[in-house]
């Protein structure tokens, strides 16, 4: 692996056994993200797409195979330095918002760093700052959550997904609680963040979202059965299925 790559894993396999019954959520996985790539998941539900990010964001462990991030391998970690690594080097941003109703836009964007510890007040307060201007919520530092339209919680939970400046940010169905005209809105916002640098992996139904990425990778039956570039023009998305192919946009 080059300095290069972010995330690469490797022969990835998990296997769930509940009453002698054996699931084989994902079989042989291997992919690579480097630094500044936009990667966009997609696959029928089932498919193990959920299974694939909880492992990337080290909220699960693989049965089999090898995965690196940010060049550390991550079975040489115990539980507590797992929880570390993650503070520092991964960002979520959640379908349903995760937000705390009981703290402001503020207080939610700053919690990661303080669980990080290490940094001053002073320290935390720039970084907040710096990352609601980032996604246009600094105007809204001191209101809650149920003062907030879905789009805008999106964005205060983007914000506090980047707020410890991670090597990775993965987003699953991040439009998925959104009408389609905030659904663009935060693509869009994405998008300017991965123009910026950003490290972006998204899982998506969505195949117009999926259009958003710089590389399409599909799941099917817990195995990469395609990966192809971006079909960014203007009218063109993913086709269905596991095909590798862009279709047209047909107006309805």
């Amino acid at each position: 692996m080059t300095s290069n790559a972010v995330i690469d894993v490797a022969d990835l396999t998990k296997v769930y056994v509940t009453d002698e019954v054996e699931t084989h959520a994902l079989t042989g996985v291997n992919l690579r993200v480097d630094s500044g790539e936009y990667v966009a998941i997609m696959g029928p539900s089932g498919c193990g797409k959920t299974t694939l990010m909880s492992i990337l964001g080290l909220l699960d462990a693989p049965t089999a195979g090898t995965y690196d991030l940010a060049g550390t391998p991550v079975a040489a970690l115990d539980a507590r330095q797992r929880a570390h690594f993650r503070n520092r080097n991964i960002g979520f941003v959640f379908q349903s918002f995760n937000l705390i109703g009981d703290l402001n836009v503020y207080e939610n964007v700053e919690l990661p760093l303080v669980y990080r510890g290490g940094l001053s007040r002073a320290e935390r307060r720039e970084k907040v700052a710096a990352a609601l201007e980032n996604v246009g919520m600094l105007h809204r530092m001191r209101h809650y959550p149920a003062q907030l339209s879905g789009g805008q919680q999106q964005r205060v939970a983007i914000a506090r997904a980047l707020v410890g400046d991670p090597a990775i940010l993965l987003a699953d169905e991040p439009t998925g609680n959104l009408d389609s005209a905030n659904g663009e809105k935060v693509m869009d916002l994405l998008a300017a963040l991965n123009a910026r640098g950003a490290t972006l992996v998204m899982v998506t139904h969505d195949a117009r979202y999926a259009a958003h990425a710089k590389r399409l990778v599909r799941l099917f039956d817990g195995q990469i059965v395609a990966e192809q570039e971006s079909c960014r023009s203007e009218g063109r998305v993913p086709a269905e299925g596991p095909a590798s192919h862009c279709v047209e946009v047909k107006e309805r």
